[in-house]
């Protein structure tokens, strides 16, 4: 069933996406669309996806982030943007993720500035908190300790985006997705939690013991569609599932995809010194290492994340962990197709 959104209601009124062919962009898209509002796209190379063309009142625009010329130009005569655009990965050089997520948002960012854009949705990560305290409930709140590049570099985002907010009254609004998982899925949480285990994988580590904080891909599109709705300026939102155990979320995933294979029991200083080791050879292979050691932050700790705020202000409704992991197991039994049922735009 279609969502029916006040704010978008305007005649003519267009939305500018960056990052529209990423993993939430994938399913972003298709949420504008059925909002029935003109969406132009900022993408580096639109060849590479044919399937943009299945949207219609979508218009194309070739570019990146680092083009500002090209980005004032694409937000002239736009009434909202949604920056999604940006870099992640557990393993880089730290100018890559400086270029793509802070100078990439501060050009976004100035561009929509000048445009007079009326709402401007930034989406940054509950990853930027870093090393969370092992029993505290992450919220709003909680201050970030960004423990790698890419949280560096995404919460100096963040800041410059609320900066832009105060002193030139860009009507900002941040939200903080958890770790993203779902259909199209196939780096990070995807990786860990299904593609591994589905090909006789399973690292629990310290007993799966640690809490991850997952957030199903539809869900943060529909956060973002919330955010639209109803965020109120300046404020930042968790966009989460509820926090699960390692190991219960191996459980879930096992039961439902009905696998049996054993379980490695990884201690966690031994999956640390392999990152090392696989760190220093990846400096002459200069590919990213199976296990990179920046998946510390996110494997070696509990990640109490509240989604509570969201649910109350934007009425975010998450998707139960055991629906989301039949759903994307349902994707990757069906053979990973690129046409999922919930891409599609009647």
């Amino acid at each position: 069933m279609s969502l029916q959104f006040p704010i978008l209601e305007a005649v003519n009124s267009v939305i500018f996406v960056t990052g529209g062919t990423g993993f939430l962009g994938r399913h972003l898209l298709p949420e504008l669309c059925r909002s029935g509002q003109l969406v132009r796209v900022l993408t580096r190379h639109p060849a590479r996806h044919p399937w943009l063309k299945r949207y219609p009142q979508l218009d194309i625009v070739q570019g990146d982030l680092l083009d500002a010329n090209r980005l004032r130009q694409a937000t002239q005569g736009c009434r909202y943007v949604i920056h999604a655009g940006g870099m992640f990965r557990f393993w880089g050089d730290e100018q890559v993720f400086q270029a793509a997520n802070t100078r990439g948002t501060e050009n976004v960012l100035e561009a929509a500035a000048q445009a007079g854009v009326e709402r401007f949705i930034h989406i940054s990560t509950i990853a930027v908190i870093g090393h969370p305290d092992p029993t505290n409930v992450i919220d709003e709140t909680y201050p970030p300790q960004p423990a790698d590049a890419y949280q560096r570099s995404k919460w100096q985002a963040e800041q410059i985006a609320m900066r832009y907010q105060r002193e030139r009254g860009l009507p900002v609004i941040v939200l903080r997705p958890g770790a993203y998982y779902g259909p199209l899925g196939h780096y990070a949480f995807n990786r860990l939690f299904f593609t591994d285990p589905m090909r006789g994988i399973i690292m629990q580590v310290d007993g799966g013991r640690y809490i991850i904080f997952p957030a199903y891909i539809k869900d943060v599109a529909q956060g973002v569609m919330k955010a639209l709705e109803r965020g109120r300026v300046g404020e930042v939102y968790n966009i989460c599932g509820d926090w699960i155990a390692h190991k219960e979320a191996f459980d879930i995933i096992c039961q439902e995809a009905g696998l049996r294979w054993p379980r490695l029991p990884i201690p966690g200083w031994l999956g640390i010194n392999t990152a090392r080791i696989l760190e220093a050879i990846a400096v002459f292979t200069r590919s990213e290492p199976f296990w990179p050691l920046n998946l510390r932050s996110y494997v070696y700790n509990n990640w109490r994340v509240s989604s509570e705020k969201a649910r109350r202000e934007l009425g975010f409704v998450p998707t139960e962990f055991r629906e989301g992991a039949r759903r994307t197991i349902a994707w990757y039994r069906a053979g990973q197709p690129d046409d999922w049922d919930e891409l599609r735009c009647p």
